[in-house]
């Protein structure tokens, strides 16, 4: 049977059930289409630079036998089956609501050409429809969608692994990734270059280097930007690089282990945020919780422009912000405290923010940038409360002690005196640093009113 196989966001030989099941007894035609005619929201574009490098990846994988196409799915589909007289479609099932219209239309128009098709989901560790509370409704709260719903629920499927054969269709390839016009002519990239190695070889060394040194520091280390203990496999988990029911079952045959459970947990936030995403589609715009909708925003331009290029005058906030300018990424502790201090200090729209990170992170997951943006501000479902609000410098004081993470980004503020880092204002010697944008005791007494007056939560 000759079966095209779609890839979109799992780009991995490895445990892929697309790949595994498509080619098994089959002839396979791998093709990526690039689709911004049914996908509202572009790729930022530090996502179209690791999707460059990701396809590039998987294509060599395959020895050089992939399609790449920019366009209308549908019609790109249709000219394919017809060339190459296939008898069957293969594809991802998604979670996201642009992504499984183009799938539903996928489907019908396969169904009306008498086209076999077949769906698997390569995603998530559980379909968010099939976990639900008793009574039928999705869960809005973390703890129990996670410990009843998913880890009281059956178990994640079992990864397949690789294909034990591909056969290849036989063509003329005349397509390549350079007409996805993913990276431009301006290489502003090329400082990441050095910094990241994608591929799927890669993902799953970091992961082996992760459980044999990281992780038995992880849920307390995980909070020090400067310690070794996080994973840095998120931008391999969001381009699916690298399985999650792989990284799961690897897990599971681990001794017991607190800091093993903990990262298993932030698997399951990851999984929390497509559900609620799922469930609440309008979150991708809206607040999940509506009393925010009348919430007056400061949205100061010129405060928002500090922010994003690191010069607020709060030392551990503009670290973050450069890291994220010079990596791509950024320690998910300041991920926090920076999106906290733009909303609840800056007083700055949380999507705001949310556009920013979406452009400028290597891993910017749909799901998890936006139910992470409203978890920060309040807004959306198993929120932070209103009157928690991180305090940048007492943050910097407790989880960079020894101003390691700062100084990296701030290297102009090592002649100031470590009990002074994250107060530099204090200093008597002036240095070349910005003054601090906002007085931070009267902002938070702002916000603090302003939360109060929307009575978004009762205050324990």
């Amino acid at each position: 049977m000759k079966t095209l196989v779609l890839f979109k966001n799992n780009l991995r030989i490895n445990d892929n059930p697309v790949l595994y099941n498509g080619s098994k007894n089959n002839t396979i035609l791998p093709v990526f289409i690039l689709d911004e005619h049914n996908i509202k929201k572009k790729l930022g574009s530090a996502s179209k630079y690791w999707l460059y490098n990701a396809l590039k990846s998987l294509n060599q994988s395959l020895n050089n036998k992939m399609l790449f196409f920019r366009g209308e799915t549908l019609s790109i589909v249709d000219e394919l089956i017809k060339k190459y007289d296939i008898n069957k479609v293969v594809f991802e099932e998604t979670f996201i609501k642009d992504d499984m219209s183009l799938q539903k239309k996928m489907e019908s128009f396969l169904k009306k050409t008498n086209i076999k098709y077949h769906s698997y989901n390569c995603t998530l560790l559980w379909e968010p429809y099939s976990v639900l509370k008793n009574d039928g409704t999705p869960y809005k709260v973390f703890t129990p969608f996670y410990k009843r719903g998913c880890l009281g629920g059956k178990e994640p499927e079992l990864p397949l692994g690789r294909p034990k054969e591909i056969k290849y269709l036989e063509y003329d390839n005349n397509t390549n990734i350079s007409d996805l016009n993913l990276v431009t002519g301006y290489k502003w990239y090329s400082k990441l270059d050095d910094q990241w190695d994608i591929s799927e070889k890669k993902a799953f060394k970091i992961f082996t280097n992760f459980l044999n040194d990281g992780i038995f520091d992880y849920k307390k280390g995980r909070d020090y930007p400067s310690k070794n203990c996080n994973s840095k496999l998120s931008p391999y988990i969001r381009f699916g690089m690298i399985s999650v029911n792989r990284l799961w079952y690897i897990l599971n045959d681990l001794k017991f282990d607190k800091n093993i459970e903990h990262f298993k947990s932030e698997i399951g936030w990851r999984e929390f945020s497509y559900y609620l995403l799922y469930h609440y589609p309008k979150m991708e715009y809206k607040n999940l919780q509506t009393k925010f909708d009348n919430f007056e925003w400061e949205n100061s331009n010129e405060k928002f422009d500090s922010w994003k290029k690191g010069k607020t005058g709060f030392p551990i906030i503009d670290a973050g912000m450069r890291e994220l300018w010079q990596t791509g990424f950024m320690h998910n502790r300041i991920r926090m405290v920076v999106a906290s201090f733009l909303v609840k200090n800056l007083s700055i729209d949380w999507r705001l923010g949310e556009a920013w990170f979406w452009d400028c992170l290597l891993d910017a997951d749909y799901a998890s940038n936006i139910a992470g943006w409203q978890w920060v501000a309040g807004t959306g479902s198993d929120a932070a409360p209103y009157f928690r609000i991180f305090n940048p410098i007492l943050q910097g004081e407790k989880f960079d002690s020894n101003g390691e993470y700062t100084l990296k980004y701030l290297p102009e503020l090592k002649p100031i005196p470590l009990k002074l880092l994250q107060k530099p204002w204090e200093n008597l010697e002036k240095i070349n640093y910005p003054d601090p944008v906002i007085d931070y005791k009267l902002s938070r007494e702002i916000a603090l009113s302003k939360y109060s007056a929307i009575k978004t939560y009762t205050e324990k």
